[in-house]
């Protein structure tokens, strides 16, 4: 990642096309990717994504899948063909279900011929308590069925990093800068605390979307939160 705005996923939780493709046009500047999750997608459908891509935004599907196998498989190939640059499935819906999208994915890739996106582990939502054993029990399943990471807390991205090495992708939303509300996320953490516990990204969406001030002016107030950050090459 060549430098701080590589690491910083808007998420673009609102409920009409219009409204998302504002918000990440006027804040592009700032982020890397861009968050499409269930209120939206359900919304506006693939279509939106596919303006997203074509603006040169990544995309960030976040529809934690979670299914049979063949179902979640045939989800994923359909994410690929969008596509997107990541998504996600739930690391409780199994070995099986997991090594299925992996399969899926890389097929509709080659099929295509496109670099597979990458496919991120739910472990334990930021809304929710947790403990660093279940996360890494998780994860570890997660790597083990082949993903390229995981979507968890701060609060366990330390344990996770130390665990499971340099190169498994953790993903970290639950973020609120320290002039901003918690809401109703439980295991919060600050930008600088997120990158300082091993997190290669941070997703945040309402201290933005919601800012007082212009939602670009949030975005860019942090990233200089992140300033003694160090770029992870």
């Amino acid at each position: 990642m060549s430098d701080k705005r590589s690491r910083l996923i808007i998420a673009l939780d609102l409920p009409t096309r219009e409204e998302a493709l504002d918000l990440a046009h006027r804040t592009a500047d700032y982020a890397s990717h861009f968050k499409v999750g269930s209120r939206l997608f359900t919304a506006e459908g693939p279509e939106l994504v596919r303006e997203l891509k074509k603006s040169g935004y990544g995309v960030f599907l976040d529809l934690k899948f979670h299914d049979i196998p063949n179902t979640v498989a045939e989800a994923a190939a359909a994410a690929t063909s969008l596509g997107v640059d990541m998504f996600d499935v739930h690391a409780s819906g199994g070995t099986a279900m997991m090594r299925a999208a992996v399969t899926a994915t890389r097929k509709e890739a080659d099929r295509i011929g496109i670099d597979p996106p990458k496919i991120l582990a739910i472990t334990v939502l930021t809304s929710m308590s947790s403990t660093v054993d279940e996360v890494l029990a998780l994860a570890e399943r997660a790597k083990g069925a082949g993903l390229d990471g995981i979507v968890s807390s701060a609060w366990e991205a330390r344990a996770v990093r130390d665990r499971l090495g340099p190169d498994f992708l953790i993903v970290t939303p639950g973020i609120r800068p320290s002039w901003a509300a918690k809401q109703d996320q439980r295991r919060v953490a600050t930008p600088l605390q997120a990158f300082e516990n091993g997190a290669d990204y941070i997703v945040i969406g309402r201290p933005i979307r919601d800012s007082s001030k212009r939602p670009s002016e949030a975005a860019r107030m942090i990233l200089e939160d992140m300033n003694p950050v160090e770029v992870r090459e």
